[in-house]
């Protein structure tokens, strides 16, 4: 399941495949970081007052649950990851931005649990829905857990990101983007849903959705290459069994961090993304 690697309801695997997952969840933010501040903005504004509890579910590294705390600066947030390695991740984090006493990690897999998180104003769920194996129980549970008036937050990738020249291997990085959306049809049903109408059938009233266009070019943030080749490798490791030879071929010098052809030191590379986001409150 995690051969995409943005989501944010991970479930523990080998312990260097999840270092390497959190290092590129904590690059996205990093490199993203006007996409992050963007949305956390746009749900701030929706929100309406001041929440006192914030739920992040499947929080990952924790990087939204810090941008809530930051946005929302006399609000305590409850953040719930399956991960005790990602949660140890984000604690670390709170500690160093002064915010222990306000973050709270819960560890919990929502595939069959909800935690006892008592009741809620504002919940984020980024990236982390489609990750559900029953994803409208996890909103029934959100609807009982949110304050009549609450607002949930859902934000959800459109694509996995483009990083690379269409000239690069004659469409490559079409074709990888081809072979995930064959591998995920299968393992990710509830990716790319329309949450809108899922909402409504919960009991949420919809108050607005976006979609949040991603398009960097030169100068890039400094560490795009870097997260261009965490994200590639990532890609790669997915869909190992489904890459033709000649295609791993041209991978290969393309994520070698000490070749001249590295990603590390092209200087053509872009970011193109887009992420929806759905605001909804319970009535």
């Amino acid at each position: 399941m995690e051969n995409h690697h943005h989501h944010d309801q991970h479930h523990p695997g080998h312990e260097p495949d999840e270092a390497a997952l959190a290092e590129l969840l904590d690059l996205d933010a990093e490199v993203l970081h006007s996409y992050l501040s963007g949305v956390i903005d746009w749900v701030g504004a929706l929100a309406g007052g001041q929440p006192r509890r914030i739920l992040d579910l499947g929080t990952g590294t924790g990087n939204g649950a810090l941008a809530l705390g930051r946005r929302f600066e006399g609000a305590d947030v409850i953040a719930v990851d399956v991960s005790p390695a990602m949660l140890d991740r984000l604690r670390a984090k709170a500690r160093e931005l002064g915010m222990a006493g306000r973050i709270q990690a819960v560890q919990a897999d929502l595939d069959t649990e909800w935690p006892a998180t008592g009741p809620v104003d504002l919940v984020w769920a980024s990236n982390s829905l489609h990750h559900m194996k029953d994803p409208d129980q996890v909103l029934a549970w959100v609807f009982a857990a949110l304050r009549p008036g609450g607002l949930l937050a859902v934000a959800e990738l459109d694509s996995f990101p483009r990083f690379l020249p269409d000239d690069i291997g004659t469409g490559l990085e079409a074709r990888l983007h081809a072979a995930l959306a064959e591998a995920q049809a299968g393992e990710l049903p509830h990716l790319h849903s329309d949450w809108g109408p899922r909402l409504s059938a919960a009991g949420y009233t919809i108050e607005a959705r976006r979609t949040f266009d991603i398009d960097l070019a030169a100068p890039l943030p400094a560490l795009a290459g870097r997260y261009a080749q965490a994200s590639l490798t990532r890609l790669r490791s997915g869909l190992d069994g489904r890459l033709s030879a000649s295609d791993l071929a041209t991978l290969r010098p393309l994520l070698d961090s000490d070749g001249p052809d590295s990603v590390l030191r092209r200087d053509d590379l872009t970011i193109r993304a887009a992420r929806t986001a759905w605001a909804a409150r319970r009535p």
